[in-house]
């Protein structure tokens, strides 16, 4: 005779990656003459379920190393970088809005091109991130019902039992 149990249990409801890229600028206290180097530092986020998105927040500081005076001397300018961005999410159920979610940076944001621009630095940075929605699940199992057939088998495994193992 068959039988359905239903299993509760917390499940990945909804998914989503992108990848993400934005330019910024930054002015500095000398005009730069040459770019040596760029950091992307300190990158934290946190995310919310907002209709079929989910809205990342995040923030990172970018330390670009660079020469000025003729290449004579360097300096290292320093900005903090806030963002916002919309991860569309797709869901594999209908889930009921008391949900879990998880971030994470796939590829954590690195500049990629950084230029001088009438005396700014302009500078790209990419990252991608992706989202996931936990939340309940059932799951529907059939189970097997025998009548006493396994009694020699159950008396077996209580014989063998040793309960001061535990």
């Amino acid at each position: 005779m068959s039988s359905f149990k239903e299993i509760v249990t917390k499940a990945v409801v909804g998914k989503g990656k992108k990848t993400f890229t934005s330019e910024h600028y930054l002015e500095t206290e000398s005009t730069p003459s040459t770019i040596l180097g760029c950091w992307i530092i300190n990158h934290t986020f946190n995310g919310k379920k907002e209709g079929d998105n989910v809205k990342v927040e995040g923030s990172f500081d970018t330390n670009i190393w660079y020469s000025t005076e003729d290449n004579t001397k360097t300096d290292v300018a320093k900005q903090k970088v806030t963002y916002e961005e919309l991860i569309p999410i797709t869901k594999s159920d209908d889930y009921d809005g008391q949900d879990e979610i998880m971030i994470r940076a796939i590829k954590q944001p690195n500049c990629n091109k950084a230029e001088i621009i009438d005396g700014k630095i302009k500078y790209t940075v990419e990252k991608t991130i992706a989202a996931e929605v936990v939340g309940d699940a059932k799951i529907r199992v059939g189970v097997d019902l025998v009548e006493d057939s396994d009694a020699p088998i159950d008396e077996e495994i209580n014989n063998e039992v040793k309960e001061d193992f535990l």
